[in-house]
């Protein structure tokens, strides 16, 4: 059984409000106690603001980075990474790392947007809206890129910008509109999983950018389930937008909901 590195990325990346870096760390926590094990946290929390991407690229280069350098020492280490952040933006490293170091990886990218918005598109300037296209090389961050389009699996995608539409078409990125097309398109290759949790439902899961129309925490497992059996080897995941309540005993439950979620994807006997 490979052993769990757990980080919870405290640091301002483009962090809006103040709940989500209150999620990721209440859900790290949440997964390690299941799993006997202890969190790391990285950094403290900034002051949420609403920035530009170029302020918050500028500003957030260090966490951003330290996001890729959890994956890149759990992986070297033979280790499970398991990344929690307050929203996507930490992809800019992270991604770009697992595909270095997993050969054949496949990215999927479970997340109620597409976040490949580039500065020519973005109608918000938001960084986490911008940052699977920077990963992927289609504007230049100022971080290493590397991850090709095809490498990607989106699904859960219900708001895309008419530009990022776009994009996402020029860059050749696949989209599945079918949750239960994923499993075939995995295809027996290794898997790193991003999660955005605003994939379910808001009626579920409250969310920062909520969209109607998402998947139950059921059909979400059940997803993670059947890829997890499809997939060569599940090599690590990343959760983000847990849009933590002040109340914890909601806090509680929702961090509940989350680490049900995600059980599919951990090694056997880590939970």
């Amino acid at each position: 059984m490979k052993e769990l590195a757990i980080s919870a990325m405290l640091c301002r990346t483009s962090d809006r409000t103040a709940g989500g870096a209150r999620g990721a760390e209440h859900l790290a926590n949440t997964i390690a106690e299941r799993a006997g094990v202890t969190a790391r946290m990285v950094g403290s929390p900034g002051a949420p603001r609403t920035s530009d991407f170029s302020d918050d690229v500028r500003d957030s280069r260090g966490c951003i980075l330290e996001a890729g350098g959890q994956v890149e020492d759990a992986l070297a280490g033979g280790r499970f990474p398991v990344i929690t952040a307050s929203d996507c933006s930490i992809c800019m490293t992270t991604l770009p790392t697992v595909v270095r170091l997993v050969p054949g990886v496949r990215i999927l990218w479970i997340d109620a947007h597409g976040d490949f918005n580039t500065p020519d598109t973005t109608p918000s300037g938001f960084l986490g809206g911008m940052c699977l296209a920077a990963a992927c090389g289609r504007w230049d961050g100022g971080l290493p890129a590397g991850v090709d389009p095809d490498q990607v699996l989106m699904v859960g995608a219900r708001d895309v910008d008419p530009g990022e539409h776009a994009e996402l078409d020029l860059a050749g990125v696949r989209r599945i509109e079918r949750p239960s097309d994923v499993a075939d398109a995995v295809d027996g290759a290794p898997v790193y999983v991003h999660l955005d949790l605003d994939v379910l439902d808001p009626d579920i899961f409250p969310a920062q950018f909520a969209v109607p129309g998402g998947l139950s925490d059921t059909g979400l497992r059940r997803l993670l389930d059947e890829v997890a059996m499809a997939a060569e080897s599940i090599v690590g995941v990343e959760i983000t937008a847990f849009e933590a309540p002040e109340d914890l005993g909601e806090r509680e439950a929702l961090g509940e909901i989350a680490a049900d979620v995600i059980t599919p994807l951990l090694p056997a006997g880590s939970t």
